[in-house]
């Protein structure tokens, strides 16, 4: 078969996966055809003694291994990817602690697995690349393939293969080569809670399965930490998410005419605005106060006084100075109480008072009266935010305790030796 063919043959079967079947039996097709169809191909060539045969093989997997195939639509919620430089949780978990680890002799490796434009096209709303996908799966094979004569250590974000089983976690520990892994999310009821029964009896039990395997597991919140001591983990510790006090200065007051209440997010979080709509309607209601939303993209509650901006990493510390008031809506739902409170970290560590819903760790890092409020339903939210508007003193007063109280707990600071300590005490191979 000529390159040219084998190259749309295979794509097609590909291709014809993603459209017709489920996310996880799709990639299990892709990776057959990316993988294995090459090697039988070899093998059917060499056993023939068929040099053009195998040259034909190899320009043809060539072109598809470089073929940007999109795919009309995936039947699986977006996962959580390992260390990806424009995600929130790479950044603050991660790539924040690497100056300090390095200067403390650690040598240290970075790999994504997807790098930042497709991150950020994700973000955007544009459709998943899935042989980007598959690129990336291979380069983490390769890397997983030199592990054990290059690291002593793995750190892992949530998973190696997502929506995969735990293969690479069980490699790691075939290998010797002792793994930590970090949740700051609960990565493990995308799949535990899955609306198909295939991924929950495939893959619900992956992520209890990683953090059994793992040397130690890193979590941001009680409830992680809850499940993975559930999971049999050997060993389990707690690192709050935090900031950098460098990057994040407490301004005394913003300069705005109007009471700014403020969020900062991705797209993918923004419908948690709809539990606080509401409630910002009445407090804007007469111009009294308006709504600036940092990230959200389409997702503004009708009727409410306000603008969206586009988030940077550049601008996201400026953007929160401009608030008069932070605010965290979530639902309590079993995936959000994972959740660690990084937008209550942000807006306290520019000296704002906040007002969440009172889920998960959320609870822990605001005190009620002192930093913020917490509110249940929508007169609590309007009480709380008309509170904070009609009085500045108590916006100063309780701005101020929650950068105390940043500055105590939820900063790099603080939780850098920390983190050297866990990573240290793990045993070397």
């Amino acid at each position: 078969m000529r390159a040219t063919r084998l190259f749309y043959a295979l794509r097609s079967r590909i291709l014809y996966g993603y459209k017709h079947f489920g996310f996880v039996p799709a990639t299990l097709l892709a990776l057959g055809t990316l993988l294995i169809e090459p090697v039988t191909r070899l093998a059917r060539a060499a056993l023939h003694r068929s040099a053009p045969e195998a040259v034909e093989t190899l320009r043809g997997m060539a072109r598809l291994w470089a073929s940007p195939s999109r795919p009309g639509h995936a039947d699986a919620r977006s996962g959580s990817h390992p260390l990806r430089p424009s995600g929130a949780s790479s950044r603050v978990r991660f790539l924040q602690y690497l100056p300090y680890l390095k200067a403390r002799g650690f040598s240290i490796q970075v790999a994504p697995l997807l790098d930042d434009d497709y991150v950020r096209g994700l973000y955007g709303g544009r459709r998943k690349h899935y042989a980007d996908i598959l690129r990336a799966y291979r380069e983490r094979i390769r890397l997983l393939r030199q592990s054990r004569s290059r690291f002593d250590l793995v750190w892992i974000e949530k998973e190696l293969f997502p929506w995969l089983p735990a293969w690479g976690e069980r490699w790691l520990n075939r290998l010797g080569v002792p793994y930590v892994v970090d949740y700051d999310d609960a990565t493990f009821h995308q799949y535990d809670r899955h609306r198909r029964g295939g991924v929950r009896r495939l893959l619900g039990g992956k992520i209890d399965e990683v953090m059994r395997r793992a040397a130690l597991v890193v979590v941001g919140s009680d409830y992680l930490a809850e499940r993975a001591r559930q999971a049999g983990a050997g060993r389990v510790e707690y690192l709050p998410t935090v900031i950098d006090l460098d990057r994040y200065t407490a301004t005394p007051k913003s300069e705005n005419d109007l009471f700014t209440i403020g969020w900062i997010g991705v797209p993918v979080t923004a419908p948690f605005l709809q539990i606080v709509g509401p409630a910002l309607a009445v407090v804007c209601r007469g111009g009294a106060a308006r709504v600036v939303l940092v990230g959200a993209g389409a997702g503004k509650p009708d009727g409410v006084p306000g603008q969206v901006r586009p988030w940077s990493e550049e601008t996201e510390v400026s953007e929160v100075q401009s608030f008069d008031a932070g605010i965290m809506p979530l639902p309590d739902a079993p995936f959000e109480r994972g959740k660690c409170g990084y937008k209550l970290i942000q807006y306290m560590a520019c000296g704002r008072p906040v007002v969440a819903s009172p889920v998960g760790i959320n609870g822990k890092i605001v005190e009620e009266g002192v930093n913020g409020f917490l509110a249940a339903g929508p007169e609590d939210w309007t009480r709380a935010l008309c509170a904070l508007r009609d009085n500045p003193a108590l916006r100063e007063r309780m701005g101020r305790e929650a950068r105390k109280k940043v500055e105590r707990e939820y900063c790099l600071q603080v939780t850098a030796p920390r983190l050297l300590r866990l990573l240290q005490s793990v045993p070397a191979r």
